[in-house]
C-alpha cells in the first residue's frame, strides 16, 4: 500500500510540473506582439515556472524511490541540498533582476478610449530602458502590439523598431 500511494503522490507533483510548463506556454504566447496583455502579465515568469518544474520533477522521483541503505540515504540527501543549493539563489536573482514591467505612462485615443499607448519601464539595470506599445481592449480582451524598445547609451537615443515581420533594425 505504501508504494501504490507513494507513486500517486509522484504522479501528483509530474502533473503539476506539468501544469507549470503549461502556464509558462500560455505566458510566452501572451508575451509576443499581438498576444494578450493578461497572459503574459500572470504566466511570463520563465524562472520562476521553470525552477518550480524541475524541483517538482525531482521531489517526484524521491518519493516514488525507496533508499534501503544508509549510503543512498546520504547521497540522496547530498543531492537535494546541491539542488536547493543552486536553485534558490537562481531563483531569487530571477525575481531581483527580471524586469518589473513598471508603466510609465498610458495615452489613450481621443476618440476610441479602448486603444492607448502604453509606455513600460523594462530595463533589467539602472539605464532606463522604454518598451512602446499599441494596446487594445481592456481586461482580459486586451491585446498588446510592439512598437519598439528605446533606451540611452552614452547619453545618446538608440531606437529598435520592427522593420518587418520578425525583423528589427535601428533608427
Amino acid at each position: 500500500m505504501a508504494l501504490r500511494r507513494r507513486r500517486q503522490i509522484a504522479w501528483l507533483l509530474r502533473g503539476l510540473a506539468l501544469l507549470a510548463l503549461l502556464g509558462l506556454l500560455l505566458g510566452r504566447s501572451g508575451a509576443r506582439s499581438g498576444g494578450l496583455v493578461e497572459l503574459e502579465r500572470r504566466f511570463d515568469h520563465p524562472v520562476q515556472l521553470l525552477g518550480g518544474a524541475v524541483v517538482l520533477v525531482v521531489v517526484s522521483l524521491v518519493v516514488e524511490l525507496e533508499f534501503r541503505t544508509r549510503f543512498s540515504q546520504i547521497g540522496c540527501a547530498a543531492g537535494l541540498v546541491g539542488l536547493i543549493a543552486v536553485s534558490v539563489p537562481y531563483v531569487l536573482l530571477g525575481m531581483v533582476f527580471e524586469g518589473d514591467g513598471r508603466p510609465v505612462a498610458r495615452k489613450p485615443h481621443p476618440d476610441r478610449p479602448e486603444r492607448a499607448l502604453t509606455v513600460t519601464d523594462v530595463a533589467l539595470s539602472i539605464d532606463p530602458l522604454y518598451q512602446v506599445e499599441v494596446v487594445t481592449g481592456t481586461g482580459w480582451s486586451a491585446r498588446h502590439w510592439e512598437l519598439g524598445i528605446w533606451g540611452r547609451a552614452a547619453g545618446t537615443a538608440s531606437t529598435r523598431t520592427r522593420c518587418g515581420p520578425g525583423r528589427t533594425g535601428s533608427r
